[in-house]
């Protein structure tokens, strides 16, 4: 109960602090007194929920007598044992809410004391939330410290299925998402990237786990904005690394993000792919169309390659990757796609005037440029057989001198697998494509259905 409240006009409470002032002051046998009228003072017999709901208010008004006098009654009037041992989650509690205060050197007091006498029953969840309220205030020493003491990946060899080490595990993850999400934020990418670089590691025990997606509920989509936000700093120059943190920044500061959720079970989230896509991908000018090498143009930046039989979705995958409506062009009528069309990614501001009209533009393109190059389709019975073969032979000429190629992707209906012109381009893909591009096969039209299913015109 609450001495010397009362309610006020309009139903509202009043709290007469003068004569709870003369309370908390009367001795020492009053120094656990608190201002609040639903529990005014802590005891022995008061309950963990009475502790709780403390903390809580002293923290959302900001009472800095009463988050002390919590203290004090923790730290000297209980020990261990208090509320049937639940005594250092309520320190784990109270140190949030200090550091939420900027309470600092009282959160240092019940971090100690948790660490001392509670750490070998520490729970994840909460080691969590502290170093999140250490990144608040700037702490990232002590962060990284209760990380690898209190969350660390487990060692090899133990039982990941038990669940006291899932809930270790998962609350790692979130630790580190929190920690590369808030250093994204605040314009210091050095620290984000070692934290993605951590999820990274972690990837491969979470699948190993069997946590899941729901299980983790990743922040994706909200660290790929920090990193896209951190990223256009770096570009202007307002964001620089981190002198004391030794980290190779990628070109782009996605590409951690993205390295860290290839290793996670995936959320197949259409905000996180969006929100990659704008990130990546923020200007597109179509170059030129090449019908043979000399066509194609500087070989100065990597390239992507989408490769596929005649209507595959190739150039709807290009308008999907790029977050574009008609970057490429669609069309019902296969075979449309005529040449090697080279679109620039990233490419300088306003190079679409140079390509158009001749004018010379300052600048230059961004470090993570690149040519998504949408090839013609093949093996469709209405493009002459002459064209075809001309298209295939451009294509192996293409594969074995085109020094800038890095990745090709080769589009096959999943409806139906590898036709036989899906066979014979993974022939040539195999003898002429260099060690240093990649090889990606990729599945279309998976949701179209399968003649003869009877599951309607579109089935999922």
């Amino acid at each position: 109960g609450g001495g010397g409240g009362g309610r006020g006009g309009g139903g509202r409470r009043g709290h007469n602090y003068a004569t709870r002032r003369d309370v908390l002051t009367s001795g020492d046998n009053q120094r656990y007194s608190l201002h609040s009228n639903a529990v005014s003072s802590l005891t022995p017999s008061s309950s963990a929920d009475d502790v709780v709901r403390a903390i809580k208010r002293a923290q959302n008004l900001h009472d800095a007598h009463d988050i002390r006098a919590i203290e004090n009654f923790l730290l000297e009037q209980v020990d261990e044992g208090f509320a049937y041992g639940y005594r250092g989650s309520l320190l784990a509690r109270l140190a949030v809410a200090a550091l939420h205060m900027e309470e600092h050197a009282l959160a240092r007091r019940a971090l100690d004391v948790r660490k001392e006498v509670h750490g070998a029953s520490v729970v994840p969840m909460e080691s969590a939330a502290i170093i999140r309220g250490l990144l608040r205030v700037h702490n990232v020493t002590d962060a990284m410290g209760m990380l690898e003491d209190e969350l660390s990946v487990p060692p090899k060899d133990s039982p990941l299925d038990d669940p006291s080490l899932k809930e270790r595990i998962k609350h790692r993850a979130l630790a580190l998402s929190s920690i590369a999400s808030r250093h994204f934020y605040e314009g210091e990418p050095s620290m984000a990237v070692l934290a993605c670089r951590l999820l990274a590691d972690l990837g491969p025990t979470v699948r190993e786990s069997g946590l899941t997606k729901t299980d983790l509920s990743m922040p994706w989509t909200r660290i790929v904005n920090g990193a896209a936000q951190c990223e256009a700093g770096r570009r202007d120059g307002s964001v620089t690394p981190c002198i004391d943190v030794d980290v190779e920044l990628p070109v782009n500061l996605v590409h951690s993000v993205l390295g860290a959720m290839t290793t996670f079970p995936s959320d197949n989230d259409d905000r996180t792919y969006e929100a990659i896509s704008n990130a990546l991908v923020r200007r597109t000018v179509f170059v030129t169309g090449a019908v043979e090498m000399r066509g194609c143009p500087q070989a100065d930046r990597g390239e992507a390659v989408f490769i596929g039989r005649s209507n595959v979705g190739k150039s709807s995958l290009v308008n999907m990757v790029t977050n574009r409506k008609s970057l490429a062009y669609t069309s019902k009528r296969p075979g449309k796609t005529q040449q090697f069309n080279f679109f620039a990614v990233n490419d300088k501001p306003e190079r679409e005037r140079e390509i158009r009209y001749g004018d010379e533009i300052p600048g230059t393109m961004d470090s993570d440029s690149f040519y998504m190059v949408d090839l013609p389709g093949f093996g469709f019975a209405k493009v002459p057989q002459a064209q075809r073969q001309a298209w295939s032979d451009f294509f192996e000429e293409y594969l074995e001198k085109r020094k800038t190629l890095r990745v090709l992707f080769h589009l096959v209906d999943a409806r139906h697998g590898p036709i036989d012109e899906d066979a014979r381009i993974m022939r040539q893909v195999g003898q002429s494509l260099p060690r240093r591009a990649k090889y990606v096969v990729v599945l279309t039209k998976a949701d179209k259905n399968v003649k003869g299913t009877g599951t309607g015109k579109n089935a999922g």
